[in-house]
């Protein structure tokens, strides 16, 4: 099973959903990863901060799947902003993970403090000239950090990867996304720990489609125009997170997902103009 494909705003293609790596390392997060690639998983987010870029490279590479076939993304952590360490970042991460090219290439965090995400968004520029990254995007940005470096480049990211689940529905940012032609991809889109899959209208929904919670969720993504990135590492949910495919939802059912919102629905209260990304 595969996902259908979305084209971005630079010309390039990427699979409707992918597979977040959060917490997938070492040799158990290998054999993870190996069964995603067999289910039919092609779009894989790592970041350096996820200490993973390494088994990621490897599994593809022992995958017996050219490389073509496969949309690998990375983040650049905020220690790297400056625009020298940024290139140097992206090539070490390209080095760690054995390949010569990123599909996609994010910004992680804007860090808006410490002032230097345009230094960072010129590295990726340039890096994308260079035939190092095909799409270049940022993460967690907010529509003044978009408007920033889009003014300062002339250049308009092709994806903005935000926090996005039922508790947070992110209406806005998915909007102003929309209105610049980014393409808006959720982390965390089944909200990670939270109770979301417990709420009666999800629950009802499940019924009525003969679906799980899950898979319910992450259809409310698709019919919003979002590209999830649900990470599992049990098996069996990261096949059932691909088979979204075959049923769509309602524009009333939709609203009725996006009625669970709430005030401080943050999962672990990550505003992008506060935030200090860990290192």
């Amino acid at each position: 099973m595969k996902a259908p494909l979305l084209t971005l705003n630079d010309g390039h293609l990427r699979p409707a959903i992918g597979m977040g790596t959060f917490q997938i390392r070492g040799g158990e997060g290998l054999n993870q990863l190996h069964a995603a690639i067999a289910d039919g998983y092609r779009l894989f987010d790592s970041s350096t901060n996820y200490d993973n870029e390494g088994i990621v490279g490897k599994a593809i590479q022992r995958s017996g799947i050219p490389r073509s076939e496969f949309f690998i993304s990375s983040k650049l952590p905020g220690k790297y902003h400056d625009y020298e360490e940024a290139l140097s970042s992206i090539q070490e991460s390209l080095a760690r993970m054995e390949l010569d090219y990123f599909d996609a290439f994010l910004i992680h965090w804007p860090l808006p403090k410490r002032g230097k995400y345009v230094d960072a968004w010129k590295a990726l520029v340039t890096a994308q000239k260079l035939g190092l990254i095909r799409t270049i995007g940022v993460s967690n940005f907010e529509p003044e950090h978009l408007d920033t470096i889009i003014d300062a480049t002339g250049v308009t990211p092709a994806l903005n990867q935000i926090e996005i689940h039922p508790y947070w529905v992110q209406e806005r940012m998915v909007a102003e996304n929309e209105k610049r032609g980014i393409q808006t991809e959720a982390w965390s889109p089944l909200g990670r720990g939270s109770d979301a899959i417990k709420e009666p209208v999800i629950q009802a929904l499940a019924e009525k489609y003969q679906k799980s919670a899950g898979q319910i969720i992450l259809r409310w993504h698709i019919d919003r125009g979002i590209l999830p990135l649900p990470k599992s590492r049990n098996l069996a949910h990261q096949r059932e997170n691909l088979a979204i495919f075959d049923f769509s939802l309602t524009s009333d059912e939709v609203k009725q997902i996006n009625g669970l919102n709430k005030e401080d629905g943050r999962i672990d209260g990550q505003d992008p103009n506060e935030y200090e990304e860990f290192e």
